[in-house]
C-alpha cells in the first residue's frame, strides 16, 4: 500500500492565479491610458484665458501633471505586485487585493489631478 504525500498547506499552486491580475491588467491599462489622454489636454482648457487665470492655471496644472504621473506609477507597482505574489492558493486574497486596488488607483489619480487644477 502506497501512500501519497501530504502536501503542506498553503504551498499548493493555484491553476487560476492570473486570472485576477490578467483581469486588472486589462481594465487598468486602457482606463490609464484615456486617463492620461485626457490629462494630455487639459491645458487646452485654458487656450483663451489671459492674465492672472491663465497664471493660476498654469501653476497649479504644472503641480498636478507630476502628481498625476507619480500616481500612475504607484498604480505599475501595485499591478506588478499582483502579478509578482506567489501563485499558491495561500495567497488568493492578498493577490485579488491588489488587482482590484489598481483599477480604482487611476480613478482616484485622475480625480485627484482634477482636483488640484485650478480649471478656469
Amino acid at each position: 500500500m502506497t501512500t501519497t504525500p501530504t502536501p503542506v498547506a498553503g504551498t499548493d499552486r493555484h491553476p487560476h492565479a492570473f486570472v485576477a491580475p490578467l483581469v486588472s491588467t486589462l481594465l487598468t491599462l486602457p482606463v490609464a491610458a484615456v486617463a492620461f489622454f485626457f490629462v494630455g489636454l487639459a491645458p487646452m482648457a485654458c487656450d483663451s484665458c489671459e492674465g492672472e487665470v491663465s497664471d493660476r492655471f498654469d501653476a497649479s496644472y504644472d503641480l498636478a501633471f507630476p502628481v498625476f504621473g507619480f500616481g500612475l506609477v504607484v498604480v505599475l507597482v501595485v499591478l506588478l505586485s499582483a502579478w509578482a505574489l506567489p501563485w499558491r492558493r495561500r495567497n488568493a486574497a492578498a493577490r485579488v487585493w491588489p488587482a482590484v486596488i489598481a483599477p480604482a488607483a487611476v480613478v482616484l489619480d485622475f480625480i485627484v489631478f482634477h482636483g488640484l487644477v485650478d480649471w478656469p
